[in-house]
């Protein structure tokens, strides 16, 4: 059930930001939304730790990697 929650989120996550940035990435309302997103990425990276570390599968474990990675990318995107 993780597996489908987090990939429906990341995909949501990636339309609204793809839609944002090619709107106006400079409006108020588009950082705004850049620093929802990389908060949102880093809980599902706290809760990835929590769960996913458990498993011995190699992918559960880079998962809060890739989440951290992804919202520090989209903080420096919003900030450069």
């Amino acid at each position: 059930m993780e597996w489908i929650i987090e990939g429906v989120a990341l995909i949501f996550i990636g339309v609204v930001i793809s839609a944002v940035t090619y709107i106006d990435h400079t409006d108020v309302i588009s950082k705004f939304i850049y620093i929802i997103s990389f908060i949102f990425l880093n809980i599902l990276s706290v809760i990835s730790v929590m769960t996913g570390f458990k498993i011995k599968f190699l992918p559960f474990k880079l998962c809060p990697i890739i989440f951290t990675s992804s919202s520090i990318m989209i903080l420096l995107g919003n900030y450069l």
